[in-house]
């Protein structure tokens, strides 16, 4: 965990997210905190860290999300230097294609 971003804010916004219990009210709180244009952005780095953990190339992953290579090598860098929290995640969800 970084402690930089570690303050009251931050762990309300936390305990907020954590309370939904439905799709819907996911979009219906990240809609009112992130522009779309955000939410799409944090979906595409999520679709990144599948595939890379899927073995696909920088390419092919540039070319389905439209993120940057510099973005997908920000993305890699998470996974395998970062906290665990990309694994952590998608180890928990039936990921859709």
């Amino acid at each position: 965990m970084n402690e930089k971003l570690k303050s009251p804010m931050v762990n309300n916004l936390f305990k907020a997210i954590l309370s939904l219990e439905t799709i819907e009210e996911c979009y219906d709180l990240f809609e009112d905190l992130c522009t779309a244009s955000e939410i799409k952005e944090m979906a595409k780095r999520i679709a990144a860290a599948h595939m890379l953990d899927e073995g696909k190339k920088y390419t092919e992953i540039a070319n389905s999300t439209g993120l940057s290579t510099a973005t997908i090598s920000r993305v890699n860098r998470a996974l395998k230097y970062g906290s665990d929290g990309y694994a952590r995640a998608l180890s928990k969800i039936e990921y859709e294609q």
